[in-house]
């Protein structure tokens, strides 16, 4: 595997004192997961959303049968 390590070094001139920051950033682990693997879980993530999915959809078409009723209504 190959080393992603960033390193970043400042230093402020000759002054008395040491004034050098360093920065390392290391890459986060990534897994290694098959095709299929990664479509089950993303099926999996779907699926923990489907009640919200369903309530939202549902709220939606209430709320565009009261616009429509209140259209009709108006037209009167």
């Amino acid at each position: 595997m190959a080393d992603n390590t960033l390193d970043i070094q400042q230093s402020v001139g000759d002054v008395a004192g040491d004034f050098t920051k360093s920065i390392t950033i290391e890459a986060p682990e990534t897994s290694t997961t098959g095709d299929i693997a990664a479509t089950i879980e993303f099926i999996e993530k779907i699926y923990n959303y489907l009640p919200e999915l369903a309530f939202a959809t549902l709220y939606g078409l209430a709320v565009y049968a009261a616009v429509l009723w209140i259209r009709r209504l108006i037209k009167k």
